[in-house]
């Protein structure tokens, strides 16, 4: 077990969800990364000038979902996330023409990012801060690395859907953060695929805004 700081240290899951509990919708690509559909489980948070600040963009509205999007952004040291959700496609890496995230030169992380994969990879080192550690040991070693990084802060668990069902089926997230969008998907990767027990994870606040409803998760 950890010791100081980082025995301290949260692991806190966020994503959005459709009603019938699709996190990405059918026949994900390249071109369509959140498959048909998915983009509409997103349309709640990229009108937030909350979450437009950080990417660089101006503008944006202020509203119930605001203090929610803050809150999330608050006090995280380090990221975790699968190998889809960085992208670049199933197999070993292409050497020639390396695919480095969705986000370009400047992401908007700007904190080590730990990339759960099956093929090793040197880390990849982004203007602003943000790193890439690709990490082929599995997700309780992913998890004691971005803790370590984090530096006493906590761990946000990213996504996607099947790196998500290996933390909570081991029991390892502190905080859970569904966005309940009101679509359904019909089809795609659904979230709760094999998890059969929220291990004391329990409701602990509900807040309605606009396109969307959070629900908060905590340990009892």
């Amino acid at each position: 077990m950890e010791q100081g700081a980082n025995a301290m240290s949260k692991l806190r899951f966020r994503i959005s969800i459709s009603l019938d509990g699709f996190v990405a919708g059918p026949h994900q690509s390249l071109q369509e990364p959140l498959g048909v559909g998915g983009e509409q489980l997103h349309e709640w948070v990229v009108q937030l000038e909350a979450w437009r600040r950080p990417h660089g963009l101006d503008g944006g509205v202020v509203n119930e979902s605001t203090a929610v999007m803050e809150d999330e952004l608050a006090d995280i040291g380090a990221t975790i996330m699968g190998r889809n959700m960085f992208g670049g496609g199933p197999g070993p890496w292409d050497d020639t023409n390396p695919w480095n995230g969705w986000w370009g030169r400047n992401p908007p992380f700007r904190h080590p990012v730990f990339v759960l994969t099956h093929h090793a990879r040197d880390p990849l080192m982004m203007e602003g801060g943000t790193s890439f550690t690709f990490v082929t040991e599995g997700i309780e070693s992913a998890l004691g690395q971005a803790r370590r990084a984090a530096g006493g802060k906590d761990v946000a668990l990213a996504g996607g859907a099947n790196a998500a069902q290996q933390y909570l089926k081991a029991g390892l997230v502190d905080e859970m953060q569904l966005h309940l969008a009101p679509i359904l998907l019909g089809g795609g990767e659904r979230l709760f695929d094999g998890v059969n027990t929220l291990h004391s994870l329990a409701l602990v606040k509900t807040i309605a805004a606009p396109d969307v409803t959070h629900l908060k998760f905590a340990r009892k």
